[in-house]
């Protein structure tokens, strides 16, 4: 059963985008505009984690995380602070208020993603999943390994985060300027011919001999992982 996460954030567009990459990740997502309507989706049900941002209309977001620790029933579940606030006295003092984790914006979705589920992995381990199979690829993402019929498959970081994000949704056609924001981030700026130039280092990798290829190209769409590689011709 995937994790569900509550946004709690009154910025339109980076709830959005933060949706998108979690529901990428295969999250189930909620999001909230201010406190008084994330307060609503509590009432309905417990999220397994908050992303939650200072600046908020009305009650501030340091205040609903004091809120949310009285509770009982939101005591334990782990709180993201999300703030412009990079200042250690600011940061010292969402930590003391009972948040488990701090980013200041602008950040790095990937590194968010990834404090996500070391959060998880703490408070929840069985919601996170650590091994990804499809046909005869396998990727432990705990390990950082990949091996494909048994045999390790050695890849760079780069290469290795392209595949994990294709593999968490099969079938499923990412544009390049989508790979570029999920895989390396959208604070980093380089071509979408990078994606291209990455995408054929991973096929060089995990593709030998007659071995069916598991990423798709889309012409002028993008690249796919192929859920149906494993019973290709």
């Amino acid at each position: 059963m995937p994790a569900n996460i509550l946004i709690v954030e009154d910025e339109a567009d980076l709830a959005l985008l933060l949706r998108y990459n979690l529901e990428a990740e295969g999250f189930v997502v909620q999001s909230a505009e201010d406190g008084e309507e994330a307060t609503e989706r509590l009432r309905e049900t417990t999220p397994d984690l908050i992303l939650l941002d200072w600046m908020l209309p009305g009650l501030s977001g340091i205040e609903l995380c004091r809120r949310w620790r009285a509770r009982e029933e939101t005591a334990r579940v782990p709180i993201i602070m999300l703030t412009a606030r990079g200042e250690e006295e600011e940061r010292v003092r969402g930590l003391a208020t009972g948040a488990d984790d701090y980013m200041v914006k602008p950040f790095s979705l990937p590194e968010l993603v990834a404090r996500v589920n070391a959060l998880l992995r703490r408070s929840s381990p069985q919601l996170v999943t650590t091994v990804m199979k499809a046909g005869d690829l396998e990727l432990d993402r705990t390990a950082h390994r990949v091996r494909r019929a048994g045999r390790e498959v050695h890849l760079g970081p780069t290469e290795y985060r392209l595949l994990e994000y294709l593999m968490r949704h099969p079938g499923r056609v990412y544009s390049r300027e989508q790979l570029l924001d999920g895989v390396w981030g959208n604070d980093v700026y380089v071509d979408e011919r990078t994606v291209d130039v990455h995408v054929g280092r991973l096929r060089k990798a995990i593709n030998r001999g007659r071995s069916p290829d598991p990423i798709r190209t889309v012409r002028g769409a993008g690249y796919a992982f192929d859920e149906h590689f494993a019973t290709a011709a």
